[in-house]
């Protein structure tokens, strides 16, 4: 089983998809490709992704029965004592340093930039 999901992605790379793989919602592709063919999709995925995002997940003889590719997406695969997991960015605050202009409730200062 092969699943790969675009996201923002040009329109011609989804109708490529199609050929080999089914569409069960919008950017969303599953299908049982060979390994050669499903390199190939995956491939053909890197070249004409543009500014998209894409992520391959298919199945493989591991502890998980899974494992999977990411293109230009802020969560990244790293290995854990053998199971695959994805890392996430911390998030990072965003406090504004400026003071809240003049005019605004003291209920909406706090609500938007935190008791002080």
């Amino acid at each position: 089983m092969t699943i790969i999901i675009l996201t923002n992605c040009p329109a011609g790379l989804r109708g490529f998809l199609t050929r080999w793989l089914m569409e069960i919602a919008p950017g969303v592709f599953i299908g049982g490709p060979s390994a050669r063919i499903r390199q190939a999709l995956w491939d053909e995925v890197h070249q004409y992704a543009d500014t998209g995002r894409a992520l391959l997940c298919y199945t493989t003889n591991n502890e998980q029965g899974f494992t999977f590719e990411t293109r230009d997406h802020k969560w990244h695969p790293i290995d854990h004592d053998g199971l695959t997991l994805l890392r996430r960015p911390k998030s990072q605050p965003s406090i504004s340093s400026k003071p809240p202009p003049a005019g605004w409730s003291k209920a909406s200062k706090r609500r938007r930039y935190g008791r002080r």
